[in-house]
């Protein structure tokens, strides 16, 4: 599996672009890493960058934006809305593919080795890579901010993790740790009273906070509503609103559309009223899809819908367009790694030119996959079509469950579609390394062995969820609307033609594997998957044969 870091620095600077720019082209200038996301703000006066990529480069990428930012950000003259240690206040490594939360606390350690060893700033490492338990929290690192600096490193208990406990006043301290996705996450009010966005903040977020009564005027302490939620509130004079800024540290424990409905709810007892959304830097697709998803629940609609439309529904709901606009390809994580010049983005008519053209790939295996994603795609249609259905009630959760599994394995056929072909290209590189020496040859015989392994491994893993898509549209058959039998029929032999397909590519893969261990696990599992989508769509041509066949040939 490729192996895949985020970087999200945050800089403290964000009205001279000029400056971002020389930052941001150190980062620019690391093969390997990809720039995401450059998101400045006036007000705050802070830069958030994201980048990913390789995790040793990322590692390069992230002290080039650090030694950049300590020669050109002074912290002696900086004043801005946010929180903030140093010219580069925090940053953070997140996992996304191949690499474990301990692998990026590991990238943050020898981050911030490097950087008080050579930049002669303090490091305070947070989060996975923090030390201590109370160093976990960036609130806690960051009392006092920049100004409380010097005097804070006096204190024992503040000891650098990396570096010496010397102020350095140009460009303070820098938190460097290891996160899971954080989404910085902004509610808009339609008010300029910050106080009043505050008073919503602190009741947001989990550790509460003192607020004032409103009637008695008498300040009191009020437990906090929502877990991994942490916010301020603040005026804003670019947009002339106030927001409440919030950090949701885990999506997963408090999913966005909460975190939004409980700030509409706290907003309409304080007589105000929520208008829309921003979201600083990237966001996880999957934290977009819920929120689609829920939203179409709340309407009465089906949540098995396509990924465009929950993104669409998700993007309207929070009112995401509201101060700037929200283009999905720039601000959800998964869409800005894509590859460029990717198969399932081409015009269909091109990918099947594709197909047909004298290259050997894209080929079957990517042919099979396109299938699968057919499969997936009737079934899903299907469970729409039935869902809201008068007189299938009874079976509506049960036929939106079965939408939402075909919409999953539509979208990861289309992407095993140009996995294939990677897979296949990979072997193909291998084959063509140098083969003059001894060294070279060890060298060749281990790449291609391995590529081949991965091209063996793709194709199973189409023939694994190909299965899944036959249960499908078996389910879709015997239980979803009549008036859609041919289709729920046809994703039925899509499914087998899918499998049959990747078995067939897992086969020719084998052949070439020289490790019986390996290839027998494979084979015996390749056979047993195609066996079962054989067992499950013969039942799905039984049920057509007697549904439609037979009613046509009595003539009923």
């Amino acid at each position: 599996m490729e192996r895949i870091v985020e970087c999200v620095p945050n800089f403290s600077e964000g009205r001279d672009r000029a400056v971002i720019d020389r930052i941001t082209s150190r980062v620019e200038a690391v093969e390997e890493v990809r720039l995401l996301d450059v998101d400045c703000g006036r007000d705050t006066n802070r830069t958030v960058v994201t980048f990913a990529g390789e995790p040793e480069a990322v590692l390069e990428a992230a002290f080039a934006a650090i030694s950049g930012a300590a020669g050109l950000i002074d912290m002696r003259r900086h004043r801005g809305a946010h929180a903030r240690l140093g010219a580069v206040d925090v940053c953070p490594f997140v996992p996304v593919a191949g690499i474990t939360m301990a692998e990026c606390a590991d990238l943050a350690r020898r981050l911030g080795r490097r950087v008080a060893e050579e930049l002669a700033i303090p490091v305070y490492l947070y989060g996975a890579a923090a030390a201590a338990d109370e160093r976990r929290s960036l609130a806690w690192l960051r009392a006092g901010e920049y100004e409380g600096l010097e005097q804070r490193l006096r204190r024992p208990d503040f000891r650098p993790d990396f570096g010496a406990a010397v102020f350095n006043p140009k460009a303070g301290a820098t938190v460097i740790g290891a996160r899971g996705f954080l989404i910085a996450f902004n509610i808009n009010l339609n008010t300029r009273n910050a106080r009043l966005a505050q008073e919503i903040a602190v009741r947001l977020r989990q550790k509460g906070g003192r607020i004032r009564n409103r009637v008695t005027g008498a300040m009191e302490t009020v437990a906090g509503l929502l877990p991994a939620v942490q916010a301020v509130g603040w005026y804003l004079d670019a947009y002339g609103l106030a927001q409440v800024s919030v950090n949701l540290i885990d999506f997963h424990t408090t999913p966005l559309y909460r975190l939004f409905e409980e700030a509409e709810r706290l907003a309409g007892e304080a007589g105000l009223r929520v208008t829309g959304s921003e979201l600083v830097g990237l966001v996880p697709l999957a934290a977009i899809v819920e929120c689609g998803r829920h939203f179409l629940q709340r309407q009465g609609q089906c949540r098995g819908a396509a990924e465009a439309e929950l993104v669409r529904v998700a993007v309207h709901s929070l009112g995401l367009n509201e101060v700037a606009a929200f283009d999905p390809a720039h601000k959800i994580l998964e869409y800005r790694l894509r590859p460029a010049g990717a198969l399932v983005a081409l015009p269909f008519t091109r990918l099947v030119d594709e197909l047909a053209s004298a290259s050997p790939a894209p080929g079957g295996g990517s042919a099979a996959a396109i299938a699968g994603a057919l499969a997936a795609a009737l079934t899903a249609m299907v469970g729409n079509l039935t869902f809201g259905k008068k007189g299938y009630e009874a079976v509506w959760p049960e036929m939106e469950e079965m939408a939402v599994r075909a919409q999953g394995l539509k979208q990861f056929f289309l992407a095993a579609v140009d996995r294939d072909t990677a897979a296949f290209n990979q072997v193909m590189a291998a084959l063509r390394l140098p083969k003059k020496s001894e060294a070279d040859k060890a060298h060749r015989a281990g790449q291609i062995a391995a590529a081949t392994r991965e091209a063996t491994m793709v194709p199973l893993s189409v023939l694994e969820q190909a299965a899944e898509a036959a249960d499908l549209a078996r389910l879709a058959v015997r239980t979803g609307n009549r008036n859609s039998l041919s289709d729920a029929g046809v994703a039925g032999l899509a499914a087998a033609m899918a499998g049959l397909g990747a078995l067939y590519n897992v086969m020719i893969n084998l052949g070439q594997i020289d490790d019986p261990a390996f290839t027998a696990e494979a084979r015996r599992r390749a056979v047993e998957l195609h066996d079962r989508i054989e067992a499950a769509v013969n039942e799905v041509k039984l049920d057509l044969n007697r549904l439609l066949v037979g009613v046509t040939a009595t003539g009923d």
